[in-house]
Order: structure tokens, then sequence, then C-alpha cells
């Protein structure tokens, strides 16, 4: 290949790359639009106009994560808000954050924050693990990368 066939072939991939992250932000929104609503991931791609196989993976591309992790994520800091700002019952919260039991709720808040939901709420202190992913300001050669949460990245 010549310079000019390598110079297009790159401009081809960048741009293609460039449709995948507005694919990705588009995505983004409409999980955040839709937390508190039963989401699938054939939903989600079905509002997209996308395959869902070819969701997850223009998803995963761009943030690290499937759209799975991200929604599960997502309702978890909700919730962990809810329990400190509020006095809802922890089923309640367990069931806003798309849990069929307390249980449940309780085992994988344990796994993600390391203390039971009655613990964190009695801690009282708020402290956001998976804020909204957000398009970033750096370049790393293959893409844009985005922000997830406090100061960690992802390609």
């Amino acid at each position: 290949m010549n310079g000019r066939q390598n110079r297009d072939n790159k401009n081809r991939k960048e741009q293609v790359l460039m449709g995948d992250a507005a694919i990705t932000r588009k995505i983004i929104s409409y999980i955040e639009d839709h937390l508190d609503k039963d989401l699938t991931l054939e939903k989600i791609a079905a509002a997209q106009n996308y395959s869902k196989f070819y969701m997850v993976r223009v998803f995963k591309e761009h943030t690290g994560i499937t759209p799975y992790q991200y929604i599960r994520s997502r309702r978890l800091e909700k919730a962990a808000e809810k329990l400190v700002k509020t006095d809802l019952p922890v089923v309640e919260i367990s069931m806003e954050a798309g849990y069929g039991s307390q249980q449940a709720f309780g085992r994988v808040f344990r796994c993600e924050y390391g203390c039971t939901p009655l613990e964190y709420r009695r801690a009282g202190v708020f402290i956001p693990r998976h804020s909204r992913i957000f398009m970033g300001g750096k370049e790393n050669g293959t893409g844009v990368l985005w922000k997830w949460g406090k100061g960690r990245t992802a390609a």
C-alpha cells in the first residue's frame, strides 16, 4: 500500500469510530432517561434501531463495560444515594433498583460497596462510585476516552 491508501484507510477507520462514539452516546442517554424503567438489551437496541449484538459490541468498545454492567452500576449508585438521602425502606429501594428481593439487592450491594445497605445508611455519607459515563477530552489513538465514575477511564 502506498502512503495515500494508508491515510485513506486511517480516515475511514476514524470515521467509523466517531460514528460508534455517537451510537454509544445515544445508548447512554437512553439508559439514563429510562433507568427507572424495565430496561432490556432488546428494548435499548430497538429504540436505537440496532441489533443488540452490535449495540453491545460498540458500547463495550467505547466504555470497557457492557450496557448491562452500566445499568446495574448506575442503579446501585442511585440506590446508595436514596439510602442516605431518604427514609424509604430498603425493600422499596431494592425494588426500585430492579431487584426481585431485598436479599438479592443486599448481596449485590455488599459486593459493590463492601457493606450492607443498612450499614451504608447508618454511615450517612453518599459517595458516588459509578457516575454517568461522559465523553472525556483525551484521544488515545483508537478513539475518544470515556470517563467512568471518579477518575477512572475506559478506552
